[in-house]
């Protein structure tokens, strides 16, 4: 079975970068907490910069309440981009989960997830999304089977 590109499936934001000579370890391959300086520009990429915000504001007051990466195989120094596939799987009142793929055309080299809320800076709590928010984060939704 073909896998479906990010562009078919319309709701995958795609972040591509190149491995970097400074985050290779001495094993030879990308050190482990270099990854989560990868999902991050990914998120980052996605709420501020992603061509489906349409001139929106970005979004602001996230954080990030948890991590969980599973290392699929070494990445080493690469020529050629990597890239990390992210989409919503769970969305609720106040938080949200974010999953990621890091793979090139080739290779799976981790999955990951995060679970972001909704942060109010100014009074130094949570709080719910607002309804742009919400609709901003369902675009990355997959459809219901």
């Amino acid at each position: 079975m073909q896998r479906e590109t990010p562009a078919e499936t319309g709701y995958r934001h795609v972040y591509e970068f190149h491995v970097r000579f400074g985050d290779i370890d001495s094993q030879g391959h990308v050190n482990n907490v270099k990854f989560l300086g990868y999902l991050e520009d990914a998120r980052l990429e996605m709420f501020h910069r992603d061509p489906l915000r349409k001139g929106e504001e970005p979004v602001r007051g996230m954080v990030v309440a948890r991590h969980e990466i599973d290392y699929v195989r070494p990445l080493p120094l690469l020529v050629n981009p990597v890239r990390v596939e992210s989409w919503v799987t769970d969305v609720r009142s106040a938080s949200f989960t974010l999953a990621y793929e890091v793979r090139d055309d080739e290779h799976l080299y981790a999955r990951a997830s995060s679970v972001i809320a909704a942060f109010d800076v100014a009074a130094g709590r949570l709080r719910r999304f607002t309804g742009r928010e919400r609709e901003f984060i369902e675009r990355y939704r997959p459809p219901a089977p």
